[in-house]
């Protein structure tokens, strides 16, 4: 059985993709430093028919048949800065956050995969990554960096059988009945965007796709 490992998984997105690979025949490895949190998700999981476990974040998954990277719009608590306010101290955080630990993640898988010749490394930013939105300056500046790398990377792997791809989503994304989008924002489930990351992971046919209402 193919293995799916999510980093830095969560009861949103991380969720989502988790049960749409876990339909599909993964078995799906749930890696966070909170194992309460890991616990409660591999249970949900379990009782809906999907092999889940949690993993800790040090462990190296050399099975692994599917990397999805955080998905996750930002540091816990951040504050956003429009491009003219962006500095080191508000940057750094964000880059960090999204890229760095991207490039851990995928260093724990990539040369697994380049062994066997196979294998899926997938990372999600927000919308702002293609399309910058002014308010996010510092957010968008550290996505962009972690696209612009899933892409190069992919460039690189090309032939190789591994494939790289980014998901960008250009939605603000809610569960159940979707709250908190600020006026006039477009709005999606994580359930809706997750087949998402199916296709580039099925089709390999492009290094990135973009959620859009």
């Amino acid at each position: 059985m193919p293995t799916l490992a999510i980093v830095g998984a969560g009861p949103g997105m991380g969720l989502a993709i988790a049960r749409t690979f876990g339909r599909r025949g993964f078995d799906v490895a749930l890696v966070a430093r909170t194992k309460e949190q890991l616990d409660a998700l591999a249970d949900q999981l379990g009782r809906e028919g999907v092999a889940g476990r949690g993993q800790g974040p040090r462990r190296r998954h050399r099975r692994t048949g599917v990397l999805a990277g955080p998905a996750v719009p930002a540091v816990p608590g951040f504050t956003s800065a429009a491009p003219s306010e962006v500095a080191v101290d508000n940057l750094q955080p964000q880059i960090e956050y999204s890229f760095y630990g991207a490039v851990t993640a995928a260093q724990a898988v990539l040369p697994a995969m380049r062994e066997a010749g196979t294998g899926t490394l997938l990372f999600t930013t927000g919308g702002g990554s293609v399309d910058p939105v002014p308010m996010l300056g510092n957010i968008n500046a550290a996505q962009a960096t972690l696209r612009n790398w899933v892409i190069n990377l992919n460039e690189e792997l090309d032939g190789s059988g591994v494939y790289a791809g980014h998901v960008a989503i250009g939605v603000w994304v809610g569960g159940g009945a979707v709250g908190g989008a600020p006026v006039g924002f477009p709005t999606a489930t994580p359930e809706q965007i997750a087949p998402l990351h199916w296709d580039l992971h099925e089709n390999r046919d492009r290094p990135e796709a973009v959620f859009a209402a």
